[in-house]
């Protein structure tokens, strides 16, 4: 009974993320994501990417993205400047939040890797996380919020992977209405 108490405190964590607003978005003054938003569309992406990449470990990829963030519900999201100051023990929290649960090896190898940043499955990993707020710039800029431009040419260098950079691209050549306006509105670009 106690290797399931486990991974249901686990889950009440993992449900933690849905109160937990990116730091971030203060500094461009719009944009009010959680955590779990976040790491909804992060996961979709590495889902994406997994059909675009041959030979990646999709499953891998897709675990990743899941549990790239999951520290954050006991240390919360630090942003840029307050990592200037601030280092969180990512690792800890990992190794304290896994104790008592069957696949705890499994979430803590997951973490180390995505925080490595060495493997392919883990630079695109990477690259998801800076798509996901890529996409949030652009639709913000779309949208006519000037300070987004001010961030898109940043984020769209720390890039690292070629199917990264292909839906960076692609992002900034799509409007972010473009989807709905083409199949609702029957209006295209």
């Amino acid at each position: 009974m106690v290797a399931i108490n486990n991974i249901v405190n686990l889950l009440f964590e993992a449900r933690m993320l849905k109160e937990i607003r990116r730091s971030g978005y203060r500094f461009l003054g719009s944009g009010n994501e959680n955590v779990a938003e976040h790491t909804f569309i992060v996961t979709f992406i590495l889902y994406v990417m997994a059909q675009m990449v041959p030979g990646v470990d999709a499953l891998k990829l897709i675990s990743m993205g899941l549990l790239h963030d999951l520290a954050e519900s006991r240390i919360g999201d630090l942003d840029m400047i307050q990592k200037q100051y601030v280092t969180a023990d990512e690792n800890k929290v990992i190794r304290h939040m896994v104790e008592g649960l069957p696949f705890g090896a499994s979430i803590k190898a997951l973490a180390e890797e995505f925080n490595a940043g060495e493997t392919t499955e883990s630079k695109l990993a990477r690259d998801a996380d800076q798509l996901a707020f890529i996409l949030d710039l652009k639709t913000m800029k779309d949208r006519g919020y000037v300070p987004a431009s001010w961030w898109l040419d940043a984020v769209k260098k720390r890039l690292k992977t070629e199917a990264g950079r292909q839906i960076g691209a692609g992002i900034m050549n799509v409007g972010w209405d473009e989807w709905w306006r083409k199949n609702i509105l029957d209006i295209s670009e």
